[in-house]
């Protein structure tokens, strides 16, 4: 099995409200205009604004209407999921020119790993104008972009929330535990409402929040609680990791006519996935997610996606979610051509890599994975076995006790 490359030192790319950025790649008239992007899921509500639209006093989920009427030249913008996708992807491609080793977190907002890059560019100045150079290429804004750099890519990310457009913000190699102190609580990967109880508990900074204990915010907030104070004290440095994972697998229909009827496009969903797990590149490979975009009639685009929590072969597994967001979010028009697309996944076992030749045999060996590791997690917790066997000891034995036994079940 190929090793997945990794790296400590983190460059951290990020460019807020990416599909915006893209509008204005392919539209540069918008620049410097107030304008604002439509709500996916609402068409009659803002998602992204511009600058000059905030200015104004257009916000974030307010209501069309009132934005007319607080801006009245804001020009408003279908969203085109596809296309800032397929952005985001070009972006990926040009960054591992400069680096091996690339891990995306969401649009917009990609990781570097630059272990190794002075010997090529020089120090992390130097890595970082490379860095940007890559990224803003194809008419792109390096304004748009903020760069964070620091050893393990939490204090990257929130070196790249503090850096200012267009600039770099460099935290020194053991300074990270110092650079987060200062930083407020907002960066830690919390929900909402436990955000709002540490800002009841007068804590603002990682600072405050790191001079309580550990268990203190364990007690108040569990397991995420834990690991937000880990974050905070600089103790978590989690490196970059690249994933060796084959080409994306693309299965697309078109129709001879549009398509408005959910049931028909839920059935095509499912035949492309059936059709793209015989993909031969796919064997020896649980896909992890996939998602499902498709053209509009009147122009656009339309996209879902979803992450499985086991990854699987079983084409039942990987449509289910699926079909579910098509019905909570359905296309806002008639669809010309859908396509499936399995874009990450992890290897199965040794014998699914040898032998496994259809969807079936995979999504087996991914069941005796998956209850393995509970097993091992179970025996880990209990500090015993909690799982057994009954095997037939004494079948003539009038005796139910007799006839069988319990025995340590190991899957």
């Amino acid at each position: 099995m190929t090793r997945a490359l990794s790296s400590r030192s983190a460059a951290c790319l990020w460019v807020p409200a990416w599909p915006l950025h893209c509008e204005t790649l392919r539209r540069p008239e918008l620049v410097g205009t107030p304008h604002a992007l439509l709500a996916p899921e609402d068409g009659r509500r803002l998602w992204h604004l511009s600058r000059e639209a905030r200015r104004d006093g257009a916000k974030t989920k307010m209501t069309v209407s009132q934005a007319i009427g607080l801006c009245p030249a804001l020009a408003l913008l279908e969203p085109d999921p596809v296309f800032y996708d397929e952005q985001f992807a070009h972006l990926l491609r040009r960054l591992i020119n400069v680096s091996p080793v690339i891990e995306p977190a969401e649009l917009g907002r990609v990781y570097v790993g630059v272990d190794g890059l002075e010997r090529l560019y020089g120090g992390p100045e130097e890595q970082l104008a490379v860095i940007v150079e890559a990224g803003g290429r194809e008419g792109g804004k390096t304004d748009d972009y903020r760069l964070g750099y620091a050893t393990g890519k939490f204090p990257a990310w929130v070196a790249a929330t503090r850096a200012r457009p267009g600039e770099a913000l460099v935290v020194p190699k053991g300074d990270e535990a110092e650079f987060l102190a200062t930083q407020p609580i907002a960066v830690l990967p919390l929900e909402r409402d436990d955000l709002d109880r540490l800002r009841q508990l007068g804590l603002n900074t990682l600072g405050q929040l790191v001079a309580l204990p550990e268990e203190a915010l364990t007690a108040q907030l569990g397991n995420p609680g834990r690991a937000a104070w880990r974050l905070a004290a600089g103790q978590v440095l989690d490196p970059v990791v690249g994933k060796p994972a084959p080409e994306p697998i693309m299965q697309g229909l078109s129709y001879p006519a549009p398509v408005a009827d959910s049931g028909m496009l839920a059935h095509t969903m499912s035949v492309l996935i059936e059709h793209a797990l015989r993909n031969p590149r796919r064997t020896g490979w649980r896909v992890v997610s996939a998602r499902v975009r498709a053209a509009l009639e009147q122009g656009g685009s339309w996209m879902i996606d979803t992450v499985l929590k086991d990854p699987s072969a079983d084409r039942e597994r990987i449509a289910a979610p699926l079909r579910a967001k098509l019905e909570m979010t359905p296309p806002t028009g008639a669809v010309e051509r859908i396509v499936v697309e399995f874009t990450d996944f992890v290897r199965g076992t040794d014998e699914l890599q040898l032998f496994a030749r259809d969807a079936a045999a995979a999504a087996r060996a991914g069941r005796v994975g998956a209850l393995r590791s509970a097993a091992r997690e179970m025996v880990a917790r209990m500090r015993r076995t909690m799982l057994y066997r009954i095997v037939e000891v004494q079948p003539w034995s009038r005796l139910p006790e007799r006839r069988y036994a319990l025995i340590a079940y190991e899957p």
